[in-house]
C-alpha cells in the first residue's frame, strides 16, 4: 500500500513539473495597451469617458503637439485653429520656408505672393539662371525674351556650335544658312569626306562627279581590287569584262584550283573536263583513298 502511494505521488509530481515547464516554454500573451495609452496616442480604441482629469490633461497636450506637427510639416491633418500665438508664427515661418523652397526649384506649387521682397530676388535669379540653362541647352522651353544680352550672345553661341555639329554629321536639321564661311567650308569637307569613304567601300550612294580627279583614279584601283576578289572567289557578282589580262589569268587560275579542290571531295560543282592529267590522278587518288576509309568505317561497324 505504501509502494503504490509512493507511485502515485510521484506520478503527480511529475505531471505538475510538465505542466509547469509547458506554462514556461509558452509565451505569455502581450498584455493590452492601456487606455491612457491609446488616448495619448491618438489611436482608435481610446475610452475618454474613463479618464481622469491628469489624464485628461495629458492627453490634450499630447494632441496640441500632434497638431502643431502636422501644421508645420504642412499635412493636410493640420487644424490652425488650435494653434497658439507663438505656435502660429512657428508654423508662419515654416509655410514661408517650404514655399520659398518650392519657388527656388521652379515647383508649380509655388505661391509667388507669399514671398518676401529678398526671397522675391533671390527666387527671381534662380529661375533666371534655369532659364538660360535650359536657352544654352538648347530646351523648348527656353524664354529667350527674358536673357540678358550678355546671355542672348552665349546662347546664340552655343546654337551655332550645335548646329555645325548637325551640318558635319550630315544631320537632317542642319540649318546650312546659319553656317559661317569659314563653317561651311569644314561642313564641304566633310561631306566630301565622307562621298570618298563610300566611293572607296563601293555604296551605291557614291557620288562620283564630287570626287577630284586623284581620288577618282584611288577609287577605280580599289574597285578592280574588289572586282578581282570577287572573281577569284567565284561570286556572281564577278565582272570578268571588267578585269585586264593579267587579273583575268589570275582569275582564271583560281576558279581551275577550286574546281580540282571541288572534284578531290567528290562535289557536284567539279568539272572533270577541265582537270589536267596529273590534276585527274590526284583526283583518282583522293577518290580511292574516301572508298578505303569507308571500307575501313564499315569493318569497325560490322
Amino acid at each position: 500500500m505504501q509502494t503504490r502511494m509512493a507511485l502515485t505521488l510521484a506520478l503527480f509530481g511529475l505531471c505538475g513539473f510538465a505542466a509547469a515547464a509547458d506554462r514556461k516554454s509558452s509565451p505569455s500573451p502581450s498584455p493590452e495597451p492601456s487606455n491612457i495609452l491609446l488616448c495619448v496616442k491618438g489611436l482608435p480604441g481610446c475610452d475618454f469617458s474613463v479618464l481622469t482629469p491628469d489624464e485628461i490633461k495629458q492627453v490634450a497636450a499630447a494632441s496640441s503637439q500632434r497638431n502643431l506637427s502636422y501644421c508645420l510639416e504642412g499635412s493636410s491633418l493640420c487644424d490652425p485653429t488650435r494653434l497658439k500665438g507663438t505656435e502660429l508664427r512657428e508654423v508662419q515661418a515654416a509655410r514661408q520656408e517650404r514655399n520659398l523652397q518650392k519657388c527656388m526649384d521652379g515647383s508649380p506649387t509655388c505661391q509667388p505672393l507669399l514671398l518676401s521682397a529678398k526671397d522675391a530676388a533671390a527666387v527671381h535669379a534662380a529661375t533666371a539662371e534655369r532659364n538660360n540653362t535650359r536657352c544654352l541647352n538648347g530646351a523648348a522651353t527656353c524664354d529667350p525674351s527674358r536673357l540678358t544680352p550678355q546671355q542672348a550672345k552665349l546662347v546664340q553661341a552655343a546654337a551655332d556650335r550645335r548646329n555645325l555639329d548637325k551640318c558635319l554629321q550630315n544631320s537632317s536639321t542642319c540649318d546650312p544658312l546659319r553656317l559661317t564661311p569659314a563653317q561651311a567650308e569644314a561642313v564641304k569637307t566633310s561631306r566630301l569626306e565622307r562621298n570618298l569613304d563610300r566611293c572607296m567601300d563601293g555604296f551605291s550612294n557614291c557620288d562620283p562627279t564630287d570626287l577630284s580627279e586623284a581620288q577618282a583614279k584611288a577609287v577605280h584601283a580599289s574597285t578592280e581590287r574588289r572586282n578581282l576578289t570577287t572573281c577569284q572567289d567565284g561570286l556572281a557578282s564577278c565582272q570578268p569584262l571588267d578585269l585586264d589580262d593579267k587579273d583575268l589569268e589570275a582569275a582564271r587560275q583560281a576558279f581551275r584550283n577550286r574546281n580540282v579542290e571541288a572534284c578531290k571531295r567528290g562535289l557536284p560543282a567539279c568539272d572533270p573536263s577541265l582537270l589536267t592529267g596529273p590534276e585527274m590522278a590526284s583526283v583518282i587518288a583522293a577518290a580511292q583513298q574516301r572508298r578505303n576509309l569507308a571500307r575501313s568505317q564499315n569493318r569497325q561497324q560490322h
